[in-house]
Parts: structure tokens; C-alpha cells; sequence
């Protein structure tokens, strides 16, 4: 019987492939810099399309040494394991294959590497909240997001909005104002960017009079960053207007 992949084997995989010269671009592209919103982290120099490969090799990867992975020093483990995790929730959510326990279990691990800083960069926030929190949550109450939200944790606030683009898909864009409403006042970038981007989806793909309803009532409130990109696709005349506020 062939043995279960470990984590060891994905991070094998991961350096065998690393560029030097790549990992210097991507630390400075990641602000891994003293005081930048990335500070510490560590990059071996293996790029997006890679990684996504590398993981699809080991789907069959158990979920505590998906755990481990999301343990890991590198940032290119931690999305390996991200990946590898999405695949396994979707997996689980269809029809033919559907296991609810395994489904909750996934959310578990999740949250808790959430809250303990290991989904702690923009590309792994928006590489799996909307892939597992947001359809975990899509027939259930979604106080969770309200909680995640209430943290102090840019990232944690930043699960809590990019979750909701699951509902946006759907046609639901409830959520996405109700938490807007809450985080209004943060103007960290990572969240200006965040909000205004799931309000502009909001525009795009369910109704852009729901988004001018929003805007109407909280342009003004709202920071330079996320005004920008909720009013993108408007039209010239009325994203100036927005603006003006």
C-alpha cells in the first residue's frame, strides 16, 4: 500500500524548484521588510503557477500535515498547503462526494491557522477565504465573520471581507455591506483595498444600483484607497462625483 504524502515531501518538492533570484523579487514584492505588513516572512523563490502544480501532486495529503505545512517558516509551504486544503473542501462540498464532518473539519484547521498568524499575507487570505469559509458559510449564520472582523488582526479582518465574495457570487451582497459598514474606519491598506474591491464586485456582478446605494450613503466615510476601487467600473461622471466626497 503506498504511503500517505507528508509535509516534508510538498516542502521537498517546493525546494527543489526554488529560484534564489526569485525569492529576493517576491520578499520585496511581499513587503517582508522591518515594520512592513509582511515582516519576517521567508520566500525560497518558487512562483504562483508552481506552487499550485506542486500541490496538485499531493492532494492526497492528510489534513494535519496540511497543518504543518501551514506551521511552516516559508511562505510558499504555507500556500502549498492552503491550496491543497481548497482543493480537499471542494472536493467534499460536491454532490457525489459530500462529507459535511470533513467539511467542518477543514474549517476547524483553518481557523485556528487564522488566529494563530500563519494565513498572514494578502495572496493566502484571498487564496482561501472565499474557497472555504465563504462556502462553508453560505446556508448557515454568519456571526463567525462578524467575530473575525472585531479583531484586531489585519488579517483576520481581511478573511472576514474576501469571505463574503462567495456570497457575491451567489447574488447575495448583504454581508459584504453589513461588515463595510463595520470596518469603514480602518484604514490599514491591506483593508482599504479589500473593501473597495468586494464592493466593486458587488457592482459588477449583482447589481451596480446596490452599489451606488452604498456609496450614497457612506462615500464620504469611506478612505481614498476603497472609494477608489469600489467605484473602478463606473462611469466617468458618477465615479468623479463619488470621488468628490
Amino acid at each position: 500500500m503506498t504511503e500517505a504524502p507528508t509535509a516534508a515531501d510538498v516542502q521537498a518538492a517546493l525546494l527543489a524548484v526554488a529560484n534564489p533570484a526569485d525569492a529576493i523579487h517576491l520578499q520585496r514584492f511581499f513587503k517582508t521588510g522591518p515594520g512592513e505588513y509582511g515582516e519576517g516572512d521567508v520566500f525560497i523563490g518558487v512562483r504562483v503557477p508552481m506552487t499550485r502544480a506542486i500541490a496538485k501532486r499531493f492532494a492526497a495529503l492528510p489534513l494535519d500535515e496540511i497543518d504543518a505545512l501551514l506551521d511552516s517558516a516559508v511562505h510558499e509551504d504555507r500556500l502549498a498547503g492552503l491550496v491543497i486544503l481548497n482543493a480537499k473542501f471542494a472536493k467534499a462540498a460536491k454532490p457525489s462526494t459530500f462529507d459535511d464532518q470533513a467539511r467542518a473539519a477543514m474549517v476547524d484547521l483553518y481557523l485556528a491557522a487564522v488566529r494563530r498568524g500563519r494565513v498572514n499575507n494578502w495572496d493566502l487570505v484571498d487564496a482561501s477565504a472565499e474557497n472555504i469559509i465563504g462556502p462553508w458559510l453560505l446556508d448557515k449564520p454568519r456571526d463567525l465573520l462578524f467575530e473575525l472582523a472585531r479583531a484586531d488582526s489585519l488579517w483576520e479582518r481581511r478573511v472576514a471581507l474576501l469571505s463574503t465574495f462567495a456570497f457575491i457570487k451567489t447574488g447575495d451582497a448583504t454581508t459584504t455591506f453589513e461588515l463595510s459598514e463595520r470596518l469603514l474606519d480602518d484604514r490599514r491598506d491591506l483593508i482599504q483595498k479589500a473593501l473597495g474591491w468586494m464592493l466593486r464586485e458587488v457592482g459588477k456582478r449583482i447589481d451596480q444600483r446596490l452599489l451606488t446605494g452604498f456609496l450614497d450613503k457612506h462615500a464620504a466615510e469611506l478612505g481614498r484607497t476603497a472609494l477608489s476601487y469600489a467605484t473602478e467600473h463606473l462611469e466617468p461622471a458618477v465615479r468623479a462625483h463619488y470621488r468628490a466626497q
